[in-house]
């Protein structure tokens, strides 16, 4: 196997990227000038070096704390539950939520042997006992292993048995702003309504 076909192999196993877009990566790389090429490679063999997660809160990071768990301007009473740290990017493109994060590494799945032994669980509930927590946000995905984890971070939360217990909320679901009724499968409409509110 030579370079082109190596390096193809290896954008290939990227997500969301198959063998001909890998093959248009590698000729459209050829094409740059080798400066440009050479600090690309630098960045690639730095990232893991460079960027770890947060101690905090588990999102990627240079700067551990991450700059959001550091930012004394955050509201601290507030902690936001995510799947994944790209979660944590996502909502912070949207610049509405001024709270704290916490990153699980995944979602319960019991058959491919993904327990609460495996997620961060254990420190989001350290979080919420040695603070002034007053409201854990889940903002898992509205499936089925996402509302599992949710239903089971509630359940420890609750039997912490805190004198002022956090109030745990989730993101509200339903039709999409735009979204035509005619089109929405029955789970979302039944979401929907059970999370309709007051004008």
């Amino acid at each position: 196997m030579n370079a082109f076909d190596e390096l193809a192999n290896n954008f290939s196993r990227l997500p969301g990227i198959g063998k001909k877009s890998a093959v248009r990566m590698v000729n459209w790389l050829l094409k740059q000038d080798a400066a440009y090429v050479q600090k690309f490679a630098q960045n690639l063999g730095q990232l893991q070096e460079r960027i770890k997660p947060c101690s905090v809160c588990g999102t990627w990071t240079e700067s551990d704390p991450c700059p959001v768990c550091s930012n004394p301007l955050r509201d601290s009473s507030q902690i936001c539950v995510v799947e994944q740290p790209q979660d944590v990017s996502t909502i912070e493109a949207y610049g509405e939520y001024k709270g704290l994060y916490h990153v699980l590494g995944g979602l319960l799945r019991p058959l491919e042997g993904i327990g609460p032994a495996q997620l961060a669980i254990q420190p989001l509930l350290a979080r919420i006992r040695g603070g002034a927590v007053t409201e854990i946000i889940i903002a898992t995905n509205p499936t089925v292993e996402g509302d599992t984890t949710a239903l089971y971070l509630n359940k420890m939360i609750t039997e912490l048995n805190l004198p002022q217990p956090p109030k745990v909320t989730r993101l509200a679901t339903g039709i999409p702003v735009g979204g035509d009724l005619e089109y929405i499968d029955k789970r979302t409409l039944s979401l929907s309504f059970r999370g309709r509110s007051e004008f």
